[in-house]
């Protein structure tokens, strides 16, 4: 076995080096599931050796450096990133923990099992209901302002009508493309000699990464929205204490919601709909590399 220091600085330089291929070029060089073993295995490394962390070590961030293409922004609330389960028995001891956090039976747990879409993570800031600003996650505190590359999204409000108040908001999704018109596009691009793209996550982010926002209006880009963060104001929105409230809430606002989503009651319940979306993946309308599991 190698040394833990020395294996530990070969993660960092190895997850540093994809995460500048998938946050910053849109070339990733492995899949999501490798790289997530990768992360894996540097912070149990970490954790079984405190001597070798550090505060700046790539097991803490999310995402890479942003672009020189586009403006940074700083997020007003951070974009943070997922924990991983890999199978039913980890999702279980998962459910345990947060059976004794929140002191309630893990049968009693409510939980909303979503679509994980691969696409661009993206954050819509709305001030009294006008869009103002569009950013990717970036590292997930500072990201790329894309504002006119999203206004060219069709399904995109640029006013939030149904929202009463004052305030401002971020509406959290990913930019994505079905893959219908994944492979329209690349239909298009065969018919004109030119090169095709490898898949439809790359293809979404070089679309909306465009300099000019004529090119990525060219694009069928779509926006699939999942969280909102109330940044200041809205106190009429106080009210909303389950997240299927406010993924309504978002549907009435006029983003597309995932229609896959469901709440289920219990662990089992949770599992069963974990293994639906394994099983029928191929069926939606969009590429899915896993599941997002929420209380």
């Amino acid at each position: 076995m190698s040394d833990p220091s020395e294996r530990a600085v070969q993660l960092r330089e190895l997850i540093s080096f994809h995460n500048e291929a998938y946050f910053v070029h849109d070339e990733p060089a492995i899949a999501d599931a490798e790289y997530d073993v990768l992360i894996r295995e540097l912070r149990e490394l970490e954790a079984n050796h405190p001597e070798i962390a550090t505060t700046d070590s790539v097991s803490n961030r999310v995402g890479a450096r942003v672009s020189e293409t586009f403006s940074s922004v700083q997020h007003a609330a951070a974009m943070l990133s997922l924990d991983n389960a890999f199978d039913s028995s980890e999702l279980r001891s998962w459910c345990e923990r947060m059976s004794k956090a929140t002191q309630r039976s893990s049968d009693e747990l409510v939980f909303s099992v979503e679509p994980k879409i691969d696409g661009l993570a993206m954050s819509i800031t709305y001030e009294n209901g006008q869009l103002t600003r569009a950013a990717t996650r970036g590292d997930g505190r500072v990201g790329e302002e894309v504002t006119a590359n999203v206004r060219t999204i069709a399904n995109v409000p640029h006013t939030l009508s149904s929202l009463t108040g004052t305030g401002r908001l971020d509406v959290r999704g990913e930019v994505f493309l079905a893959k219908a018109d994944f492979e329209a596009m690349n239909s298009r691009q065969r018919a004109e000699g030119a090169k095709e793209f490898a898949n439809p996550r790359n293809a979404a982010a070089g679309s909306l990464r465009q300099k000019d926002p004529t090119m990525t209006a060219q694009r069928p880009l779509s926006f699939l929205a999942y969280q909102l963060e109330i940044i200041d104001g809205y106190r009429n929105l106080a009210s909303l204490t389950q997240h299927r409230e406010t993924l309504a809430l978002i549907g009435e606002m006029g983003f597309f919601i995932a229609p896959e989503t469901r709440s289920e009651v219990g662990p089992d319940a949770m599992i069963a709909r974990c293994d639906w979306f394994e099983s029928h993946r191929h069926d939606l309308l969009y590429e899915i590399d896993g599941v997002v599991v929420k209380i």
